[in-house]
């Protein structure tokens, strides 16, 4: 068992500017601010009268906003607060009143099932984590925000590169952003360390079973220390989104919400869009176990699927449809997705760069429907970056023309804090009202806009025969050909929101297999705008795999990632075929290629209505005024 931290000693923060003025003269400029206060709000709501008398429209000024409290303030009219956007990060508007202390280190012993005991060298199975508290009063209780992840002492001793961090050094990811902005209102931050890496002891079960336990497990210490209110929270981003997810399989009562931020529902899900492999599915596992390597009695340890994890990638690759994708548990002992649908009562932030090509979109979608439709609270925001956190302008202004540079400054929320804090008051704390499970999207021009759901309801479906466009090239796709088709020109605008479909047949060649990479684009303006990709073997969509014979003809149910985008009326589609594309491998047969046959090729477009003035439209806080004025 872990042991028991101390309740640490209570200092409130109250002299933030060091101020020197006497008591007095403090109780004297309240009252007189408190005057003022009330003669402005007064004048305020006179103003505000005389002009719904005058304009007849009831609209409220601008500057009604500051007589809001800051937590307070619509999503619409955040873009008016006068915020501190000079930094790195989205900041609080407020400081917190408390002081913190830490870190503290503590280790937690895990009641692992019989499959995930050790091999090779057997001991307790402990879970470090690194604890910092708010110095709040003697007998409060604080809730917990937790960070979960390999990457602590991560990078093997220098064998592969020098070491990362340990957990007792806020990460820059998470834990800084945490300790400075949540900590000093109350809220504790944790650091935990997986299975088989940085202190925390057994083998690295590389988002197994093993590793699902100890991070329940640790979430379960959080909520139970005395410290505690009991309400765990956890955020991370990519492997640190993952953990998020984990957690929740078989979670922990006290675990109340996750954010996962880019982390993936899946490993099979994350390397194998219908069936086409990712290049670094084949050492994944392997460079895991690598850059956790050391010199140390761990590394004798041994998980049940250390050997197998290496080799699955590589026989999905070459024999799926044929057993090489289903001959052990591999795969759906790390789908995390469905045991949170079934058995987690908490609530989802979802956070997701429409460009991240680390861990693709196509996870948040449609996830973020399908928990909300399961009774899982569910928010999420999707702009237009990378494998980035929403708030990072400076490496948001890195993305490339196609990737994300069209919506830029726009895509960066310098107001990501405030939409952190409202969360968090409300799920960890008990504060204010249930955040809605709405969805805010960004268009790859920049524009952001609110829908109740997303795709949104009121979405139409507007289907396409491509077999009717200009062709540029031959029917043949392989690694040496390819095929390009082209619309005429779209009578109106569009706005594209969903996962486009194209369902294509297409015949393999002398071998039993073939790949198709669909790139979608603005013709006009030469600019990407979304792509799909799919294996024949994994012809229906998803990750169940059927065989596939030489000179067979199939229809391949093609899904594109999510798309938020606009093409204005006058532009045509653009569609390139190759047979792959990005950071995906090759086929088993690219060489020999499929052939795209005669007849209608259906391309699906969900489409919806948004006029320029439409409600759903809203402005984000202008950080680079801030670039501007400096």
């Amino acid at each position: 068992m872990a042991g028991q931290p101390k309740p640490p000693e209570a200092v409130l923060l109250t002299d933030f500017e060091n101020d020197t003025e006497s008591e007095a003269d403090t109780r004297r400029e309240v009252r007189q601010l408190n005057l003022a206060a009330v003669a402005t709000a007064g004048f305020t709501v006179l103003i505000l009268l005389l002009s719904m008398v005058w304009n007849g429209d009831h609209s409220i000024d601008d500057n009604d906003i500051l007589n809001e409290e800051w937590w307070s303030v619509p999503l619409e009219d955040r873009w008016l607060m006068d915020l501190n956007m000079t930094g790195e990060r989205s900041q609080l508007p407020e400081q917190g009143p408390y002081n913190w202390t830490g870190p503290s280190e503590y280790f937690v012993e895990v009641d692992l099932p019989a499959s995930e005991q050790d091999a090779g060298f057997p001991g307790p199975a402990l879970m470090h984590i690194a604890l910092w508290m708010p110095n709040v009063p003697e007998g409060t209780t604080v809730p917990v925000i937790a960070t979960v992840h390999p990457y602590y002492d991560f990078g093997g001793e220098g064998v592969v590169g020098d070491d990362s961090n340990p957990n007792t050094v806020p990460d820059r990811g998470v834990g800084e952003w945490v300790l400075e902005q949540f900590v000093p209102h109350g809220y504790a931050l944790a650091q935990v360390s997986t299975f088989g890496t940085g202190q925390s002891t057994h083998c690295q079960d590389v988002k197994g079973l093993g590793e699902q336990t100890g991070i329940q497990a640790a979430v379960e210490w959080l909520g139970t220390q005395e410290w505690s209110n009991g309400n765990v929270g956890l955020m991370g981003k990519s492997y640190a989104g993952t953990t998020n997810w984990e957690a929740a399989q078989n979670p922990s009562e006290h675990l109340k919400t996750i954010v996962p931020i880019s982390g993936s529902i899946g490993v099979q899900q994350m390397f194998y869009r219908n069936g086409s492999s990712e290049s670094r599915a084949m050492l994944y596992d392997a460079l895991y176990e690598g850059a956790t390597t050391d010199a140390t009695e761990d590394d004798m340890r041994m998980c049940s699927d250390d050997v197998i994890g290496p080799v699955s990638p590589f026989t999905t690759w070459a024999g799926a449809g044929l057993g090489g994708d289903e001959w052990n548990d591999y795969w759906d002992e790390r789908y995390h997705l469905q045991d949170v649908i079934d058995n987690y009562e908490g609530s989802v932030y979802i956070v997701w760069g429409l460009q991240d090509w680390n861990v693709d979109p196509y996870h948040a979608f449609p996830t973020y429907r399908m928990l909300n439709d399961a009774g899982v609270h569910t928010r999420v925001i999707s702009g237009q970056w990378a494998h980035n956190y929403p708030d990072q302008p400076e490496i948001h202004g890195g993305l490339t023309s196609g990737y994300g540079e069209e919506a830029y400054p726009n895509m960066s929320r310098m107001d990501w804090a405030i939409e952190m804090w409202n969360w968090f008051e409300y799920y960890l704390k008990g504060n204010g009202e249930e955040p809605a499970a709405h969805a805010q999207m960004q268009t790859h021009d920049g524009r952001w806009h609110v829908e109740e759901t997303w795709p949104p309801e009121d979405m139409e479906w507007t289907m396409m025969d491509v077999s009717t466009w200009d062709s540029n090239g031959g029917m043949s796709v392989s690694a040496t050909s390819s095929l390009t088709v082209t619309s005429p020109p779209m009578e109106e605008d569009l706005h594209i929101q969903g996962m486009p479909t194209f369902h294509v047949r297409a015949s393999t060649g002398l071998c039993n297999g073939g790949q198709l990479f669909v790139t979608m684009r603005d013709a006009t303006e030469d600019l990407r705008l979304g792509h799909a990709t799919m294996d024949v073997r994994y012809r229906d969509g998803g990750y169940e795999s059927q065989a596939a014979a030489p000179l067979s003809e199939y229809t391949m149910m093609m899904e594109f990632n999510p798309m938020d985008v606009r093409v204005p009326a006058g532009h045509s589609i653009e569609l390139v075929i190759t047979e792959s594309g990005e950071d995906y491998l090759p086929s088993p047969c690219a060489a020999i290629g499929m052939t795209i046959s005669g007849g209608e090729q259906p391309l699906g477009l969900p489409l919806t209505d948004r006029s320029d003035n439409a409600e759903e439209w809203f402005n984000v806080p202008p950080w680079w005024n801030n670039e501007t004025e400096t």
